[in-house]
């Protein structure tokens, strides 16, 4: 007797979402922020849509989008780091300080990924295992590292031979882009594969919907939570090498603010603030958006001081429009539903 295997079509229930719930609608909406926002740009400033500004944007874009990829888990966990910038500073003077001091540059990049990986294991033990809110424990850390770095630099720019392989990563390129943006396409990818592939990224999302049921699952919910900091400090560590090698100097005073251009980048793309729910996606539409601005502005020639500015109000209107659109999101998505 062979077995009946039933070929017909299952009727979409509640247990299985529709393509329309599926979507993540704030980055829908930013995606379309950003389709507006180039456009405009491209008719105000002639020469905003030519191959050398759209590589200097990618480049741009770069550093803020690599910490953001790892800024994203920590937020998705429900966490925030607030002390990249300051780590950013701290690994981009120390890797000058050693380049000037006769250090190999193989070294050196090995010991700014390992103190930027310090810094976010410190933020992670005390945070997850000592339960010290992490918004606590992260904006102490940001005065106390950037402190550091202006104690060891006396508030002086430490300059680099361009000579030094360091140097040369900050101005080499590869089909026409910067090879920063390259390294930001690999955080990427990894980033992707990480939240969406792995138990890892299952882990980090549950942590931040229902941290007690994945706890009671077996899973050690503090080890996650400190690993997703460790990330943050390790990608900011990585952003100050970069950062130094670009401008071919280490200073305590580089990433003034990076913080908050991170986490706009990963929040206006859709990432949940509060936890829960992330999206890489998002987040690299979050970081061409506050990139965008920045370039757009300048090219239009307009006061540098107005980019924060629309920045921060471009973020309050993604956010409010998250809020109060979610009525409306539903209202469409059940009219997508019945036809």
């Amino acid at each position: 007797m062979s077995a009946h295997v039933d070929t017909a079509p299952r009727a979409v229930t509640a247990d299985s979402p529709s393509w329309w719930e599926r979507v993540n609608k704030a980055t829908l909406a930013m995606f379309g922020v950003t389709v507006v926002l180039f456009l405009a740009f491209g008719l105000a400033a002639p020469n905003f849509l030519t191959f050398d500004n759209l590589s200097n944007l990618a480049t741009q874009v770069a550093i803020t989008l690599m910490v953001a990829v790892a800024m994203t888990f920590v937020i998705t966990t429900g966490q925030i780091d607030l002390s990249v910038g300051s780590t950013l500073a701290f690994v981009a003077a120390t890797t000058a300080q050693l380049l000037e001091a006769g250090w190999d540059s193989s070294v050196v990049i090995v010991i700014g990924l390992a103190a930027g990986l310090f810094w976010g294991a410190v933020n992670g033990w005390l945070s997850a295992y000592q339960k010290i809110p992490p918004f606590i424990v992260t904006l102490a850390a940001m005065s106390v590292i950037r402190g550091l770095a202006q104690l060891s630099t006396q508030g002086f720019s430490v300059p680099i031979d361009k000579r030094l392989f360091v140097a040369r990563i900050g101005e080499a390129k590869f089909l026409g882009f910067s090879v920063l943006a390259w390294i930001a396409l690999l955080t990427v990818v990894i980033g992707v594969v990480l939240l969406a592939r792995t138990r890892f990224g299952s882990y980090i999302t549950g942590i931040g919907s229902q941290e007690e049921s994945v706890r009671r699952a077996g899973v050690n919910t503090n080890r996650i939570k400190m690993i997703a900091l460790m990330l943050t400090g390790l990608a900011a560590g990585a952003a100050g090498i970069l950062t130094a090698a670009r401008l071919g100097s280490g200073s305590a005073n580089s990433g003034e603010g990076f913080e908050l251009t991170v986490i706009a980048a990963v929040v206006l793309g859709g990432t949940n603030l509060f936890g829960g729910r992330g999206t890489i996606t998002g987040t690299i539409v979050g970081a061409v958006i506050t990139g965008m601005i920045a370039n757009g502005l300048t090219l239009l020639g307009v006061s540098p001081f107005l980019t924060p500015i629309v920045t921060g109000l471009v973020l309050i209107l993604a956010i409010w429009v998250n809020l109060r659109g979610r009525s409306l999101a539903q209202l469409v998505g059940h009219l997508a539903g019945r036809s």
